[in-house]
């Protein structure tokens, strides 16, 4: 029998078909009712962002391989393998492949990192294949999706995302609201490198150990995102929108503090985010900018109404000494549309 690769080199006329999968980032921006008050728990508010992304590529090979470009990629490599092997064990299918990562996001920082990744290698293999599989149904396959949708929901459809909290038929929360965000916005994103938040077991112990949210808070809570966040918005009136997002993240800051150390996991991250608050500050309408956290963190946001009053607010705060030097920050925007899906061919004879 011909080695696979000296097969290859015998026939010109074939070329190795590449799947390319780029995921995008979203920043969790709070549960509706963590404690489930009226049957049904958590629910979530989430905003997918472009600069954040999960790149992939999946090719045939004679054997599996694996690689990651980055060392952060690399990292990442038994958990997509774990993915991989999963996939193969719900579809049936087993032919060998070569699965590159080529960039990953930040993990445990509040850009829903794992179920990117998930998402990503479970369309890629889907593509690869011909499978006819929703992005539920994948995520659902690697055990993703068990409190927020929204990353799931943000891989299909970008934008401003409400979800309704998980069912009981072991699916991803169902999407209930979907508003494009803003063109014009943008969102500083502060990195604490120095800090990770909560996941896996230890998040389910914190979140176990807390007092449930009160009805009176999750009732704010979904007060705000139906009459403030989601219609200013689908309007593009800041100012509602802002003071929803404030409000919101104060009551699961105060509420979640316990397990997480404060409002902000990390102080630095914390720190600067107030001090954006207050120096967005207007005498006569208070606080302009929406500032919160991203799920566990340690990622802040600080979400502004124009490029030129994000970058504003940057120098400034770097000018006054309130970005402690492990800090990274960025000005990104909101992204509406899907995760991107892609196929090229090479020839395999180069390299």
């Amino acid at each position: 029998m011909t080695p696979p690769d000296t097969a290859l080199a015998s026939r010109p006329h074939l070329s190795v078909r590449t799947v390319c999968v780029d995921a995008p980032g979203r920043l969790h921006l709070g549960f509706l009712d963590p404690a489930g008050s009226l049957g049904r728990a958590f629910g979530s508010l989430g905003l997918v962002i472009d600069g954040f992304t999960t790149e992939v590529e999946l090719a045939a090979a004679a054997s599996d391989r694996m690689t990651g470009d980055t060392p952060a990629a690399q990292a990442e490599l038994d958990r997509a393998g774990a993915f991989l092997q999963l996939l193969r064990q719900r579809s049936g299918r087993h032919a060998p492949l070569s699965l590159r990562l080529r960039q990953v996001l930040p993990p445990h920082a509040g850009f829903g990192s794992g179920t990117q990744l998930a998402c990503a290698i479970g369309r890629a293999f889907a593509h690869w294949h011909g499978l006819d599989l929703n992005t539920a149904t994948l995520a659902q396959w690697l055990g993703r999706g068990l409190r927020s949708g929204v990353g799931i929901a943000g891989f299909d459809a970008g934008g401003l995302l409400v979800d309704g909290g998980p069912g009981t038929d072991g699916l991803p929360a169902p999407l209930l609201s979907r508003v494009a965000f803003p063109e014009a916005w943008r969102i500083v994103v502060a990195q604490d490198p120095s800090h990770r938040g909560l996941s896996g077991s230890a998040e389910k112990k914190a979140i176990a150990a807390l007092p449930p949210l009160p009805q009176a808070s999750a009732a704010d809570i979904c007060h705000q995102v139906l009459m403030r966040i989601l219609p200013g918005a689908a309007s593009a009136e800041f100012a509602p929108f802002a003071a929803g997002i404030r409000r919101m993240q104060q009551l699961l800051g105060e509420h979640f503090a316990p397990a997480q150390g404060g409002a902000f996991t990390s102080p630095a991250v914390g720190r600067l985010m107030q001090w954006i608050a207050e120096a967005s500050r207007d005498a006569k309408t208070g606080p302009s900018a929406a500032i919160g956290q991203s799920s566990w963190g340690p990622t802040g946001f600080a979400i502004l109404p124009s490029q030129a009053r994000a970058e504003a607010l940057v120098e400034a705060a770097q000018a006054a000494g309130q970005v402690d030097a492990h800090l990274k920050l960025r000005i990104v925007s909101g992204r509406n549309h899907a995760a991107m899906v892609c196929e090229v061919s090479s020839d395999p004879r180069i390299d």
